[in-house]
């Protein structure tokens, strides 16, 4: 027959295992939050650049602006997924902590516990697929804010490659000191 107290230790790291899990989902998400706030704060110092004097004389300077306007609705509900996600996994941990302690508690000052430890750890277990599930939106979005930036890098690169067409097609011609000089 199985010592009692082994089962009791048993069924008290079945949550702890959980709650492992969500620590790492916690950390890598606070990471995600802070990199999507990096983001916000890059994009409102180049959107302030591109609306000076000087930015608007950079190359695709309105193209460029257009995007920022259309990635900031995207972030503010990426940071918001990312936000829920966490205090989801937070929920998590606390629920899965309470499970522990009820199941040694009850082992310990044996009373019945009943099913409490049980529904707790579904809730639990509950918040962290919700979590998971509110990342996975999260990622979907970054995604699309990625395509985007990377759409506007090769039309950018298009312009310069253009320059550089111009620049050699001039210089074939014989003119091309001309358009260097007035380039530079």
């Amino acid at each position: 027959m199985a010592d009692p107290s082994l089962n009791v230790l048993t069924a008290m790291i079945t949550p702890a295992v959980l709650i492992s899990g969500a620590g790492t989902l916690l950390m890598s998400t606070s990471a995600r939050l802070g990199r999507s706030t990096d983001r916000v704060r890059a994009l409102t110092a180049r959107f302030k650049f591109l609306v000076s004097e000087e930015g608007q004389r950079e190359p695709l300077a309105r193209d460029e602006k257009r995007m920022i306007i259309e990635q900031l609705p995207r972030l503010t509900r990426r940071t918001r997924y990312i936000q829920r996600s966490m205090q989801a996994f937070y929920l998590a941990v606390t629920l899965l902590v309470c499970t522990s302690i009820l199941i040694g508690a009850g082992s310990l000052g044996k009373f019945d516990t009943g099913l409490v430890p049980i529904l707790l750890a579904i809730l639990g277990a509950g918040g962290l697929a919700y979590g998971a599930l509110l990342l996975s939106y999260e990622a979907t979005l970054s995604a699309i804010t990625t395509r985007q930036e990377m759409r506007f890098l090769e039309k950018l690169g298009a312009h310069y490659a253009g320059l550089y067409d111009e620049a050699a097609e001039l210089k074939a011609e014989g003119r091309g000191a001309e358009v260097e000089g007035s380039r530079v």
